[in-house]
């Protein structure tokens, strides 16, 4: 899996390249430029190129491709407006001028096949403005005329640490990440900015590997449970889906539907009693259980009892907010010891009736436990406001984890999981999956993965990883605008044969 850096992280692993390695900082950028005149040539193999250069050392990267690119013959411009420039952006731009380079003091309205953004790198604090904001506006105007765009490290005006973008921001089609992808391309505003994310491997040394990661077809491929032919339906697990209420039935039947399609050997439903006829038969390889009498969810705790023999329980789908439903999942944190997912009105109700409990609920319990919030769920369970988790990027739930000693998934266009020891993020997926039920569904593949055999973290890393693909599949001939939950659940089987 590739290393996902903040700003920080980047910051710390040049200074250890550059000052405890002994390589020059120029040699560093030279190699940044070449890479990137590289790829120049590669997007744009004939016409005229524009880089757009900043006065940082992101700035002294564009002036070092163009200046490659130009002795290579290829037509380049080039513009800085910047008054102040770093030293080495200073010998790269003498450079470039020294080998009858120009440069122009604001981006022309003219005809180039290819706009090197290299205005603004990771080191950016707040939005863009003035003549920053103007030059981005217009870097984004010639792309629409028909001029590709590049970005070095991270588009100009996206946020590297958390992919929020304030303002004005460049929308690139390639983003090449200098050393190692930063975190901003691929979250939030990034995954609609940076375009395809590509890493130039320049030399630089990391002083740890303590980094979040990006998911991979490697990482999923190498904690997918692995069948033999020589195996029974016991041979993979039992899997319990708890939930369920008169408003929400659509929610346990996608769980369990995607639970199905995920490898569990059983698959069990448990919903309120007078539920039970709604499910007859709509899933005939499902076992039908009543968790309750009535119509939702009340606890009784020999109700419960049952699902500690499942090999993995997903609860709290469609289930309401309640007293009695925070009272169940605290039995299956106090009692149960396989691998329970709680989701939704599960982590509702927890956050409602039992946040001043954490402490003591997750330190006792027995299981391997996995959250599935979303944002606004998470904001419920750990107080933050939704910008505060946002801003915090990809490191938004590693104190929470790492206090409660629990995995959480945190759901969004790109979803982040982390034991507070690991973090890793999933960027697999499409507009498409942004429809009630997408996480009904997921929830079900966590739990049929890990009834089969992977770990709460293992599971959460596959499940996101392949409905995440799985609605890639299915968007290229359903589309985005029609894909349902049910769409991704179909096409799950070509998902798994992708990572098989």
């Amino acid at each position: 899996m590739d290393f996902v850096l903040t700003n920080a992280e980047m910051r710390s692993a040049d200074e250890y390249t550059i000052k405890t390695l002994g390589v020059a900082s120029t040699e560093l950028m030279e190699r940044a430029g070449l890479a990137l005149a590289d790829l120049a040539a590669e997007l744009a193999p004939s016409g005229k190129v524009l880089c757009v250069c900043g006065g940082g050392n992101n700035g002294g990267d564009g002036f070092v491709c163009a200046r490659i690119l130009k002795e290579r013959s290829r037509a380049v411009e080039t513009v800085c407006f910047a008054d102040k420039l770093s030293d080495d952006c200073a010998k790269n731009r003498a450079r470039w001028l020294a080998l009858g380079g120009e440069i122009l003091t604001e981006v022309p309205n003219e005809q180039y096949a290819l706009v090197v953004d290299c205005l603004f790198g990771t080191g950016l604090r707040g939005g863009l403005d003035g003549k920053n904001a103007e030059a981005v506006n217009k870097i984004n105007a010639l792309r629409s005329t028909g001029a590709k765009v590049l970005s070095a490290d991270i588009p100009s005006g996206l946020c590297g640490d958390n992919g929020l973008a304030p303002g004005a921001a460049v929308c690139a089609d390639v983003t090449l990440c200098i050393g190692e992808k930063k975190a901003g391309a691929l979250l939030q505003d990034g995954l609609d900015l940076a375009g395809e994310v590509r890493r130039a491997d320049i030399g630089i040394v990391l002083p740890s590997r303590g980094y979040a990661t990006v998911a991979d077809q490697e990482a999923v491929r190498a904690v997918l449970p692995k069948r033999k032919r020589n195996s029974h339906k016991g041979s993979y697990g039992k899997a319990a889906i708890v939930g369920g209420s008169l408003e929400y039935t659509g929610a346990p039947y996608l769980a369990a539907a995607g639970c199905l399609r995920s490898g569990a050997g059983y698959t069990t439903l448990y919903v309120p009693k007078s539920l039970l006829q709604s499910y007859v038969l709509a899933l005939p390889e499902i076992l039908l259980r009543p968790v309750c009498d009535g119509e939702r969810f009340a606890f009784e705790t020999e109700n419960l009892r049952e699902l500690l023999g499942y090999d993995a329980v997903a609860y709290g789908t469609g289930m309401g907010v309640s007293e009695a439903v925070a009272l169940g999942a605290e039995f299956l944190l106090r009692e149960y010891t396989g691998k329970l997912v709680l989701d939704a009105d599960g982590l509702n109700s927890l956050a409602k009736y039992k946040t001043s409990e954490f402490s003591k609920l997750f330190s006792e319990k027995k299981c391997d436990v996995l959250l599935t919030p979303h944002v606004k769920e998470y904001a419920r369970l750990t107080g933050k406001t939704v910008d505060e988790i946002l801003q915090d990027g990809v490191y938004a739930t590693r104190e929470f984890c790492s206090k409660y000693q629990i995995n959480v998934l945190l759901k969004n266009a790109s979803s982040v999981l982390s034991d507070g020891d690991k973090t890793v993020l999933i960027a697999a997926g499409c507009s498409g999956q942004a429809k009630g039920g997408s996480g009904d569904a997921l929830l079900g593949v966590i739990a049929g993965l890990c009834a089969s055999g992977a770990s709460a973290f293992d599971g959460g890393l596959l499940g996101a990883e392949l409905v995440g693909k799985a609605a890639e599949l299915a968007a290229t001939e359903i589309g985005e605008y029609s894909l349902t939950a049910s769409d991704v659940i179909a096409y799950l089987g070509r998902a798994f044969s992708d990572y098989s």
